[in-house]
């Protein structure tokens, strides 16, 4: 049964905010990770927050230029745990390596 849309969107942002809360918390590191379009990868951040997914970017100390890394603040109504425990099928369902 293929996967509809609707769910691979919502499993995409779930798996990114798993790679962040994980310390891969940069849009390069998450297309590194996931082989996604840099774009996706930012619009997928941009839509945590339909999630309730409080994801907000910290400066590095002393840096300039967006440097600096993505933290999730708030998972909202989402488990992280139930996020942990299924990452696997969530990157495989995702086709992600």
């Amino acid at each position: 049964m293929a996967t509809s849309k609707t769910r691979t969107s919502f499993y995409r942002r779930l798996y990114v905010a798993y790679l962040i809360d994980r310390g891969t918390a940069s849009i390069p590191a998450i297309t590194r990770a996931t082989g996604m379009p840099r774009r996706t990868a930012q619009d997928t951040l941009n839509a945590l927050a339909e999630l309730d997914i409080d994801c907000v970017f910290e400066q590095a100390p002393g840096e300039r230029h967006q440097i600096g890394r993505y933290v999730i603040r708030d998972w909202g109504p989402i488990d992280k745990r139930w996020v942990a425990d299924h990452q696997q099928r969530l990157r495989t369902l995702l086709g992600y390596p």
